[in-house]
């Protein structure tokens, strides 16, 4: 990847918006051309958003940094046009193992059930998802997107007014100016725009610190998730092994609190402890290394006027559980089709409040996973580690145990629970796992799948619903799906969709959440909730 690293992706170039003599306004400038950010570009572009991506580099991040990629961001991937591109160049995995010692506890499988189109895990290097992205960028531009993105411009100072965002741009040409209808800070955990703002996060350090590894070498191991406790190579610290593209394998290491950080990055100390590790017969050779602290903190509001906060940038949570670039792609997810309704004026400014409660509700969600993750991992207390210890010990025999292990609970989508988007349950007995506020559950039709037939737009899923109703009295944001269990593959659309009901109506948010689900077909009630959802949930559903 050494070529790719050297060689701008996308290199300044100087724009005609630094040539005026006031500064251009644009609707939405989103600083930070990272997975978050290029993500939020690309869904903005494909619904004609003028946009304005800019960052002060020129090209894909070092390191491999993130590289587990969850089924939910893998969905979202194909609504963007690339989920099967980082499907093809991942690595596809759905079991792990959890080890303490030399013994194996117990393994999980992640995806368990058939119906679905993408894997529970993909691992793969950042920068591959980020080079795909760019790719499908130049496509969009290629195709006359609204889309801009600029290399070598780095945001010097931003001030927030009730209707703009002003900022200054620093350039290898000097400074320019600009405005923005929108900013959206995807700019990183030291996020300048948030400092500049004089804003903060919230939340704990872990008093600890891992060694993170990327290293190449051919080794028969299966493509799995391996978690130690108190391995012989590592003790009475932890250790995690994944297998990523190009032979190449991510290896995290305990190090504790103490330490010389300088020292344990030295090339012959990190090989030393790789070699306790693997064994002095298997060859590898150091890709990349660093050192990290748990983190689990976020800012106490993600959007402040018109700043928006997406990514690292509103919230950190430690590595294990693969939550930080999953958690910022659905960040994207969310405000993208938020920020459109109210730019094209369909909905007011309020539905851009509920990006901050869903997403807020989701980071809390994850930083509760984290830190009961890091308190399991390293226990704080002789009490702790004594039930750390029988926990393990009983899970390697008893089922019931096994769920009180955490090696890193594993990212999971959001339930909205209470967003104010939702419309009150009307299915009494319809499945919890598609209740208001879920994401959509997959399922493989005859035909496809159903997240297939899901697009950008408000989506009406009609289930052995007479596919004559009209729905002229329907707003015609609405697309209409009208499946019946003759398309049903294995059943599995009844289970997901339909409990003990014979027929259902949803109503699905462009996102893919679930906003409103009736055992009837009801037009008004249909245009309520499409109200609501557009409202940011003001409206009172009839």
């Amino acid at each position: 990847m050494k070529a790719v690293f050297e060689t701008p992706l996308y290199p300044y170039q100087r724009h005609a918006d630094q040539d005026t003599d006031e500064p251009q306004r644009h609707h939405v400038v989103i600083v930070g051309a990272g997975p978050v950010g290029l993500a939020l570009a690309i869904d903005l572009a494909q619904q004609g958003i003028e946009t304005v991506l800019v960052d002060d580099n020129d090209g894909v991040s070092l390191g491999s940094r993130a590289i587990c990629f969850a089924k939910r961001t893998l969905e979202i991937s194909d609504r963007l046009g690339v989920g099967q591109q980082l499907v093809d160049k991942g690595v596809q995995w759905h079991l792990g193992k959890v080890f303490c010692d030399t013994r194996k506890i117990y393994e999980f499988n992640l995806l368990a059930e058939d119906g679905h189109r993408r894997p529970a895990f993909i691992n793969l290097q950042q920068y591959y998802f980020e080079m795909a992205m760019l790719e499908r960028v130049r496509v969009l531009q290629q195709q006359g997107a609204p889309l801009q993105l600029r290399g070598g411009n780095k945001v010097a100072a931003v001030l927030s007014h009730h209707d703009h965002v002003s900022l200054q741009l620093d350039t290898p040409d000097g400074a320019y100016a600009l405005n923005a209808d929108w900013l959206i800070a995807c700019d990183g955990a030291t996020s300048p725009i948030r400092q500049a703002l004089g804003l903060d996060f919230v939340g704990r350090v872990f008093e600890d610190n891992f060694l993170i590894a990327d290293v190449v070498m051919d080794a028969d191991f299966p493509v799995e998730r391996w978690f130690w406790f108190d391995p012989p190579f590592n003790r009475g610290q932890s250790a995690l092994l994944h297998k990523q593209p190009d032979n190449v394998w991510r290896i995290d290491l305990q190090l504790g609190w103490d330490i010389d950080r300088d020292a344990e990055k030295r090339p012959e100390n990190v090989i030393k402890r790789l070699d306790a590790m693997l064994g002095s017969d298997i060859k590898f050779t150091l890709e990349w290394v660093s050192i990290y602290t748990f983190q689990c903190r976020r800012m106490k509001n993600f959007r402040h006027g018109r700043v928006i906060f997406a990514g690292d940038s509103a919230h950190q949570v430690s590595p294990f559980g693969a939550r930080g670039a999953n958690s910022g792609v659905q960040d994207a997810d969310n405000l993208g089709w938020k920020l459109k309704a109210v730019i094209n004026g369909s909905a007011p400014h309020d539905l851009i409040d509920s990006y901050d409660s869903e997403r807020v509700y989701g980071a809390d969600e994850n930083i509760r996973n984290s830190t009961n993750s890091t308190d399991f991992i390293t226990p704080k207390s002789p009490v702790s580690r004594i039930f750390r210890d029988a926990v393990l010990d009983l899970a390697e025999h008893y089922p019931f145990a096994r769920p009180l292990v955490n090696s890193g609970r594993l990212s999971m989508p959001c339930v909205y629970d209470h967003s104010p988007l939702n419309t009150p349950d009307a299915m009494v007995s319809g499945p919890s796992r598609t209740r208001p506020g879920a994401p959509c559950v997959d399922v493989a039709l005859c035909d496809g799948y159903l997240l297939q037939r899901l697009g950008g737009r408000f989506s009406l899923l009609l289930l052995n619903i007479d596919s004559t109703i009209a729905l002229e009295d329907i707003d015609e944001a609405i697309d209409q799906v009208v499946l019946d269990a003759s398309l049903d593959l294995t059943g599995a659309l009844s289970e997901r969709y339909l409990g003990s009901d014979s027929q259902a109506v949803y109503l699905i948010r462009p996102d893919q959440h679930i906003a409103a689900r009736w055992s009837t077909f009801d037009p008004l009630a249909i245009a309520s909730a499409l109200q609501r959802a557009l409202a940011g949930g003001s409206l009172t559903c009839v």
